[in-house]
């Protein structure tokens, strides 16, 4: 009758903690505008750094750094155009 009573308490206490953990509410889902603008920030981001590390390079002549920045401008171009044109 003791171990009933005991288990019973713990069964219960067990329960009601389990019960009282507050879960936390779950993130907004971010709008279409706010998704697009959040991945053109991104690839501003990422357009900077890869333009700063090819601008700085040591061993790069100034006619291949041209080069490099005009093919990493027409890339970063296409992205932009192809997340403004998303459905």
């Amino acid at each position: 009758m003791k171990k009933l009573l005991i288990s019973a308490i713990l069964l219960l206490g067990m329960s009601m903690h389990v019960s009282a953990q507050k879960h936390p509410p779950r993130p907004p889902v971010p709008s279409r505008t706010e998704m697009i603008n959040l991945k053109s920030r991104e690839l501003d981001k990422k357009y900077n750094t890869e333009k700063k590390m090819i601008l700085n390079h040591p061993l790069l002549s100034k006619k291949m750094k041209q080069d490099q920045v005009r093919a990493l401008t027409e890339k970063y171009r296409r992205e932009k155009r192809a997340l403004r044109n998303l459905p």
